[in-house]
């Protein structure tokens, strides 16, 4: 059994593949990072939204990130043909509590097709499976109904409501906290 950042993990679903990002995602990880609509409902402070050069942040990201176990951040790729539809991202590790968070973005024209809930399934399968991850963690906006809609598919459960949080923007954000038993 790994520890969650001893690998990159590469997991395949029905119809997406999550896996590490290269230098052919760039664009469409810029088209996605420059849509203030995919993040309306996230943190500031997510490591893309930082600026700068995307071939460093890929590096960043698998170099400094994982031996930190800062972040584990996997491109969401729709089947056959590799298309980007957006990010997954494991933070905040809590080796002592078996616990991770889970977040993620998907690209506008990726929204209602089932995508970010096959990747939540995907992510805590591979939890499950491949590590020694008791906990899958996430935060949502209280008023990101589509976010809430796919935890309760995956079978995530309200741990607490409205709870406020910083999260790097100009006004205050209230969040529910989910957990899952993996």
């Amino acid at each position: 059994m790994d520890k969650l950042f001893d690998v990159i993990p590469r997991t395949e679903g029905e119809r997406i593949v999550l896996e590490r990002l290269c230098s052919r995602d760039i664009p469409a990880l810029e088209e996605l990072v420059s849509d203030g609509e995919v993040y309306r409902y996230l943190p500031s402070f997510l490591a893309e939204r930082q600026g700068g050069d995307m071939q460093q942040l890929i590096g960043r990201l698998y170099g400094e990130c994982i031996l930190k176990k800062e972040t584990l951040i996997l491109g969401i790729f729709e089947k056959p043909e590799r298309r980007f539809c957006g990010l997954a991202e494991l933070y905040g590790y809590k080796e002592e509590r078996y616990s991770v968070c889970i977040g993620y973005r998907l690209s506008r024209d990726c929204w209602g097709k089932g995508i970010a809930t096959e990747t939540v399934r995907l992510i805590a399968e591979h939890l499950r499976t491949h590590t020694d991850i008791r906990y899958l963690n996430a935060s949502c906006m209280t008023d990101n109904s589509a976010s809430a809609r796919v935890l309760e598919k995956c079978g995530f459960v309200r741990t607490e409501r409205a709870v406020r949080e910083d999260w790097g923007l100009a006004e205050p954000v209230y969040a529910d906290k989910w957990q899952l038993s993996v």
